[in-house]
């Protein structure tokens, strides 16, 4: 172990803790100090929401901290039903089951529905979760090239049993979005489901925030499983599956990490309920994260950044190697700014980058802040 840590450190891919003494917010804390935070995933400024706040501590008051159980023992409690129930009814879908986490609703469910015989094909830059989800699975795993709906026909083509595509809606590190209509089509040609991963996409995309499918006019019959988590832009956590009752009573049988997992706490699947109506109650949320991130892209251009393609909250800029991307990530911070550095192994070897990510607790004057920063210390370093 020991010896993996120094080659880890020695080449600048060691990870460390960062502690924070705030709550979640366009300024946070650090080692006393205040920073512009530009790399958190609460892109809707709802983790700490008065609204979100109160009823989290409401149910905490009424149901206590711990649900004591697996959901399918005594841990299931009428804030948890009532969260499916406003999640089934935002997403379109008949029936949604809840898991404490996106990595175990990902691999819970490409575990339970494919088996040894089946195919399954993942875009080469979805989510860990996924990936590991499809290789746990015992099904014949491929990965296609990213966004390329050629490559995959190629590889989909004359494949022999159950055959599962499955991608990621918003990319979480490219912070561009997978050409779901393309996919769908495909997936029906080809007799193959299609799962989508809208982590990134949940709340921030579509009519009311309903997420990827939404905005891509996508129905169940055309992408029949749905996967998105409450800890991004919904503020909260946990994660959800959203599909029609034969796929969610199935999981419910099926799926291990949902059936050995205890319950996540009654308070914050009301803090979560709390969100989903405020997505419909203050959309201008919505809309002032796209005017920021127009805003942003418009000055990047200007500046000659290195901004890697996406409109959505994700704004990746390319640095290069890990050393790199360190060291522009650690002068931004003695200035105030508070920005990750992607590294190995999730992203390849020549592709760090600094992952910027804006929200809608920020302000022009922050994103005006945020370029000319970054545009000072890119020139310095060049």
């Amino acid at each position: 172990m020991r010896a993996s840590l120094d080659r880890r450190r020695d080449a600048g891919l060691l990870r460390r803790h960062l502690t924070l003494d705030s709550a979640q917010g366009p300024l946070v804390r650090l080692d006393g100090r205040e920073f512009l935070n530009f790399c958190s995933n609460d892109y809707l400024g709802l983790a700490a929401h008065p609204a979100v706040t109160e009823a989290l501590c409401a149910a905490a008051r009424e149901y206590g901290v711990g649900s004591g159980a697996s959901h399918l023992v005594c841990g299931h409690s009428r804030p948890h039903q009532e969260l499916a129930e406003a999640l089934a009814a935002l997403t379109g879908r008949s029936s949604v089951l809840l898991f404490s986490s996106g990595y175990a609703a990902n691999c819970g469910v490409l575990t339970a529905l494919l088996q040894a015989g089946d195919q399954v094909f993942e875009d080469r830059l979805n989510h860990a979760s996924l990936l590991d989800g499809g290789l746990f699975s015992g099904a014949r795993f491929q990965r296609f090239a990213h966004n390329d709906c050629a490559d995959l026909a190629r590889r989909m083509a004359g494949a022999e049993g159950a055959k599962l595509v499955v991608v990621d809606g918003v990319f979480s590190m490219d912070g561009d979005s997978a050409p779901l209509a393309q996919l769908a089509g495909l997936c029906r040609a080809e007799d193959a489901w299609l799962m989508v991963d809208d982590a990134h996409g949940i709340g921030v995309l579509g009519e009311n925030g309903a997420g990827s499918l939404a905005d891509a006019g996508l129905d169940t019959a055309q992408v029949p499983v749905l996967m998105a988590t409450l800890g991004k832009a919904l503020g909260c956590a946990g994660a959800f599956v959203a599909g029609e009752a034969d796929l969610i009573d199935y999981l419910t049988q099926e799926a291990r990490q949902y059936i050995y997992t205890t319950a996540m706490p009654p308070a914050v699947a009301a803090a979560a309920l709390a969100a989903v109506r405020l997505l419909r109650e203050e959309a201008w949320r919505r809309q002032h994260l796209a005017d920021l991130i127009a805003y942003f892209r418009a000055g990047a251009a200007q500046l000659d950044l290195p901004v890697m393609p996406s409109t959505s909250a994700i704004q990746p800029l390319l640095v290069g190697e890990a050393d790199a991307a360190m060291a522009l990530s650690q002068r931004l911070r003695e200035r105030g700014l508070l920005i990750g550095a992607i590294r190995p192994p999730t992203v390849p070897r020549g592709t760090c980058r600094l992952r910027i990510t804006l929200t809608a607790a920020h302000d022009r004057a922050q994103v005006d802040r945020l370029l000319e920063t970054v545009a000072a210390q890119w020139s310095a370093a060049a």
